[in-house]
């Protein structure tokens, strides 16, 4: 798999800021998957590197793109607008790169939570949403949800999650978080943690990543979306 880098403009209050993205398409592409780190990982985490060739192998395209807390070198998160405004602008550059495939959102951890915060204000509009381990709230800290905004996110939602992920402890708080979306489901990992590791399987980061994959793929494809005419 070929990637072109790139270099995304981002509107930012204190003005425009390029961020690094990397641009695949194969031969066949019928759809194109936007896929965001986490907080921790850049866009090259073996995970996200697994995910994203797996996805070509299906014939979807992929975009993947740097956050601007961690392109201009810092550890911690910026505001959740800046975020917000980097889905919005990795859309636009996701149509100018395949303006004939459908545009779809898929995020690690908080790359995934920003993009249905983006959804929800309608920065962005994919065809849906795919959250590879949603974190909805600090581990131990249940009352610390982020789900306010999910019931305000008009479309198809895929929350991929691990049965052992802390993040989602309870898991009847996260059954009614995905219960108050307009358009969701749940695809279990069982035995996964919050990156998919199984305790006792030991896997390299980007096959675990290459694995779950197809589960988006099988869901895409359900959805009944198809090459444009």
């Amino acid at each position: 798999m070929h990637e072109e880098d790139l270099r995304v403009p981002v509107a930012l209050p204190a003005g425009e800021f390029p961020v690094s993205a990397a641009f695949a398409r194969p031969d066949d592409a019928w759809a194109l998957v936007a896929v965001a780190h986490g907080a921790g990982a850049g866009m090259r985490h073996p995970f996200l590197s697994g995910f994203v060739g797996a996805l070509f192998t299906e014939g979807v395209a992929t975009l993947r793109f740097t956050f601007p807390y961690l392109e201009a070198g810092r550890r911690m998160p910026g505001p959740a607008a800046h975020a917000i405004a980097t889905w919005s602008a990795v859309e636009a550059e996701a149509t100018r790169q395949a303006p004939d495939l459908a545009f779809w959102a898929a995020g690690k951890s908080y790359g995934g939570r920003m993009a249905s915060m983006a959804a929800a204000e309608s920065a962005i509009s994919p065809a849906g949403l795919a959250y590879l381990g949603y974190p909805l709230h600090p581990p131990g800290s249940p009352e610390k949800a982020r789900t306010a905004h999910l019931p305000d996110v008009r479309q198809p939602q895929l929350f991929i999650e691990g049965s052992n992920d802390p993040f989602i402890d309870p898991h009847d708080q996260f059954e009614r978080a995905v219960a108050s979306c307009q358009d969701a489901e749940t695809v279990w990992i069982d035995g996964g943690g919050h990156s998919f590791e199984i305790k006792g399987r030991k896997r390299p980061a980007d096959e675990v990543g290459a694995g779950i994959a197809p589960v988006l793929v099988a869901w895409m494809r359900r959805r009944g979306q198809r090459p444009a005419a």
